[in-house]
């Protein structure tokens, strides 16, 4: 599929920017927002998911979804898919497994606000093919575009990932609290990394999507 294409067919910003506002909720100015990388952390990653049969949640991801809905806390879904640049698959199969993580997530009572991903990376070809991009995490700008399209407020909003790039998205986005799925607790530069590891750690997440 040609990158003009691509773009009639999809929300694309511009041929490396998938911005997709899902559903109708509407959301007042000033909300924080419950962010999540994809995979690895809503489905189990399996090395640049390219089959949607293959998808697989993780264990307590819906759950997490489940109660920010339930608070009228926004959700929005960061990737990084730099598989696309590579050439390992194109916008049409990102739809696809895309579609698949948002359908599992809703047969599980868990409802996504918003998708952003970013195909950009220095090992693409073509116009995908550029080194430390704006939107590419651990830079902030899905955070941003999300926030500026949701008028959310950023500083007490959350974000759960299973990578540091994750976090230190969040942090350069605002941000003063993560959860990083397998991880380990630290704290750099007023923002303070959770590990998400075991129920207790669950419990704590849960508990911060309630207070917000």
């Amino acid at each position: 599929m040609g990158a003009a294409e691509a773009s009639s067919r999809y929300p694309l910003e511009e041929p490396g920017l998938w911005v997709e506002r899902i559903g109708d909720r509407i959301f007042p100015a000033g909300r924080p927002a419950l962010f999540l990388d994809r995979d690895g952390t809503i489905n189990v990653d399996t090395d640049y998911p390219s089959d949607p049969a293959d998808i697989v949640l993780r264990g307590d991801i819906a759950p997490v979804i489940e109660t920010a809905n339930r608070g009228n806390v926004p959700v929005v879904v960061v990737t990084n898919q730099s598989g696309i640049a590579r050439g390992y698959f194109d916008w049409n199969i990102f739809a696809a497994v895309n579609a698949r993580v948002l359908d599992l997530l809703r047969g599980s009572n868990g409802f996504v606000d918003m998708v952003v991903a970013c195909a950009y990376h220095e090992a693409g070809t073509g116009p995908l093919a550029i080194a430390n991009h704006p939107m590419r995490k651990p830079n902030p700008g899905m955070l941003l575009e999300a926030a500026k399209r949701l008028r959310l407020d950023l500083k007490d909003s959350l974000i759960v990932g299973d990578k540091l790039a994750d976090m230190e998205a969040g942090r350069r986005a605002g941000l003063s609290q993560g959860w990083l799925v397998d991880g380990e607790a630290s704290n750099q530069g007023g923002f303070s990394t959770m590990r998400l590891r075991n129920r207790g750690d669950l419990a704590g997440l849960l508990a911060a999507i309630e207070a917000l």
